[in-house]
């Protein structure tokens, strides 16, 4: 008869841990950490968020946000006079437009996965989702661009904001 039962003590390959890669992967709650000293897995919060624009943290003369751009929608035209801004790409595609004046965007560069791009003070610019799933990124300005705690669930939402500001 076969015996069902194991051996005990139970040879070692019985209780060897199975590698999860995934383990360490955990949900980040996306709110305005600022200004606090703060720790993030950048590439994980930044893919988790489904926001169109999020501020995960704002300081005295920095803000990190993150953004969340549908297929074939864009950030916006737009210009800051006053402050240089950082992007990141983390997941999807597109193609980046800068310029001197708004009818002139004459830099062009596709981005893709692990790309970055900076725009300095006074740059015209766009970035367009050129792929078949939403960009992930995320951004920095010097100085802050949005106000603490900043939440735009969809892109009217962000124009609202921008309207309401001016």
């Amino acid at each position: 008869m076969y015996n069902v039962y194991r051996p005990y003590p139970y040879p070692y390959w019985v209780n060897t841990p199975i590698y999860n890669p995934y383990l360490w992967k955990q949900f980040i709650k996306l709110k305005d950490y600022g200004p606090k000293p703060f720790v993030v897995n950048i590439d994980e919060a930044t893919k988790q968020n489904n926001y169109f624009r999020i501020a995960l943290w704002t300081g005295k003369h920095l803000q990190l946000t993150l953004m969340s751009i549908d297929v074939g929608e864009d950030i916006g035209l737009e210009v800051h006079p006053n402050l240089d801004q950082f992007i990141r790409i983390e997941e999807g595609q597109g193609l980046v437009k800068m310029g001197d004046r708004k009818d002139q965007l004459n830099f062009q560069a596709k981005v893709y996965d692990g790309y970055a791009f900076i725009i300095p003070a006074g740059k015209w610019h766009n970035l367009i989702n050129t792929g078949y799933k939403p960009i992930k990124l995320y951004s920095i300005y010097a100085p802050p661009q949005h106000p603490y705690g900043t939440i735009h669930e969809t892109k009217a939402d962000a124009e609202a904001a921008e309207e309401n500001k001016n």
